[in-house]
């Protein structure tokens, strides 16, 4: 069975995410500039600017966060028939997006409400279950984006951006056990495979925070690139990847040094002015390849990390409108 790339993509007045094959194109895409776009495989209707998109650890399902100005929903898709199985309204959202490890439960930031929706997977429907509050709604500034989950243990991670901060919330006791302040706006958190590091890239302080999740202390900053987003580790956790939207890049970093070993520039051409807006990655299942959407190129850049300090451009998938997100399944 082929492998499927995934992107979050805008098209026209919605968006659609786009299942890609190598070498299969959809029809061409007009697009309001007067500009046409040929976006490889096809596409499924989502809604208001989905920003994230997670898969499930046994690899069926997938959910969508759309988080734009119209009505806003979280919506539960089927891998295999690549259709929309259940969608829901959510008053406020803003990225984070988490399932379970045993996928019967979905976390969802409510952005600007200062919670994290639990949805119950019932019937492939999402059933709002429950709710975890890490304060009173806006004007409160908090902000939840960015989530994870321990592997072992009942705590959840909220990287915010409103108050610069790490929340980490016991599930079972709906409380929030720690505050850990940021040295500027947060974007997301990733866990090393052992639970034992939180990695979070602050968005506002263009660095990676490194915080051991033992005694909850910031333990290194990793400086990168400016305003560092999405990230992805290698399942050893020896490897992190982290998008820097504002200059074209994904930096590269070696877990046991806590330093940038690579620099990977994502855009179209060497000498290309910032603006390509890489906002997103995901590794091929045998972490030799490299995606990154490139939100303002209307492309997917393919990079060969197979050689670590060494990688190579591959070159760029076209996807549609602004890609937001992209996984492999």
């Amino acid at each position: 069975m082929k492998k499927l790339i995934w992107a979050l993509i805008f098209l026209t007045t919605n968006y659609t995410l786009i299942a890609q094959q190598p070498g299969k194109k959809s029809a061409s895409v007009l697009l309001p500039n007067g500009w046409s776009l040929s976006p490889a495989g096809k596409s499924l209707p989502l809604g208001d600017l989905p920003l994230n998109l997670v898969v499930s650890h046994n690899g069926k399902l997938a959910a969508v966060t759309n988080n734009g100005v119209g009505i806003q929903t979280i919506q539960l898709l089927s891998v295999q028939q690549q259709q929309l199985l259940h969608s829901v309204a959510i008053d406020r959202s803003w990225y984070g997006l988490a399932f379970s490890h045993n996928d019967k439960l979905l976390y969802a930031s409510a952005g600007h409400n200062n919670q994290i929706l639990v949805y119950a997977i019932t019937n492939n429907k999402l059933v709002l279950q429950d709710s975890l509050v890490l304060g009173k709604p806006w004007p409160k500034r908090i902000g939840p984006a960015g989530i994870a989950l321990h592997p072992t243990q009942p705590l959840l991670y909220v990287a915010t951006r409103d108050d610069s901060a790490v929340y980490v919330m016991q599930t079972q006791a709906h409380q929030t056990v720690k505050r850990i302040p940021l040295s500027g706006e947060a974007y997301t958190c990733l866990l090393s495979p052992d639970g034992q590091k939180l990695y979070v890239s602050v968005w506002g302080a263009d660095h990676i925070a490194v915080i051991n999740t033992n005694d909850y202390q910031e333990e290194k900053r990793i400086p990168v690139g400016d305003n560092p987003n999405e990230m992805v580790l290698t399942r050893d956790g020896q490897w992190l990847y982290v998008c820097n939207a504002n200059d074209n890049s994904v930096s590269v970093i070696n877990t046991t040094d806590m330093v940038v070993k690579e620099v990977l520039n994502t855009a179209l051409y060497p000498n290309a002015p910032a603006g390509s807006t890489a906002n997103a990655l995901t590794l091929s299942p045998d972490e030799k390849m490299l995606y990154v959407a490139n939100a303002d190129n209307n492309c997917l850049a393919v990079f060969d990390v197979a050689k670590k300090g060494f990688s190579e451009s591959e070159g760029f998938i076209p996807t549609g409108w602004y890609p937001t997100n992209v996984k492999q399944v």
